[in-house]
C-alpha cells in the first residue's frame, strides 16, 4: 500500500512518494515492516506487541533494545481513524459492492465530498 501513496507539493513539482512519517497499530509491530519502512527512511510509530515486548526481555542483552515510540504523535492518530469511520457510513464504502478498483476510489471521494461538504 505505501509504493500508491503520493503526497502533493505545495507549488510546482512531482508529488513525493515517501511519507514523512507513519503511524500505525500493534498489527503492523513485525520485523519486515520495521525493516521496510527504515530502508525508505520513513520515521514510524508503531507500539510494540506485549508478546514481542516479553520475548526481548526475555533474552536479556541480546534481545536489543526497544524500539522507539512517541505517545504524543500515537495519539493524535485517533483523528484518522474516526474520519474512516465517517466514511465507513457511507454503505457503498464500507460494504465494498464495486468490483475495480478505480470506481471503488470514486466512491469514496463523493463519500469525502459530502462530508466535507456537511461540516
Amino acid at each position: 500500500m505505501l509504493e500508491k501513496i503520493r503526497v502533493p507539493r505545495i507549488g510546482p513539482g512531482r508529488p513525493r512518494k515517501e511519507p514523512t512519517s507513519l503511524a500505525a497499530d500493534k498489527a503492523y509491530s513485525n520485523g519486515p515492516c520495521r525493516e521496510y519502512l527504515r530502508q525508505r527512511g520513513i520515521r514510524h510509530t508503531i507500539p510494540e506487541k506485549t508478546d514481542s515486548q516479553a520475548a526481548r526481555l526475555r533474552k536479556g542483552s541480546r534481545g536489543g533494545r526497544p524500539p522507539g515510540f512517541d505517545e504524543v504523535r500515537y495519539k493524535k492518530r485517533n483523528t484518522v481513524g474516526r474520519a474512516i469511520n465517517r466514511l465507513k457510513n457511507a454503505r457503498a464504502v464500507a460494504t465494498r459492492y464495486d468490483k475495480r478498483g478505480y470506481v471503488y476510489l470514486g466512491t469514496a471521494t463523493a463519500a469525502a465530498l459530502v462530508i466535507w461538504l456537511r461540516t
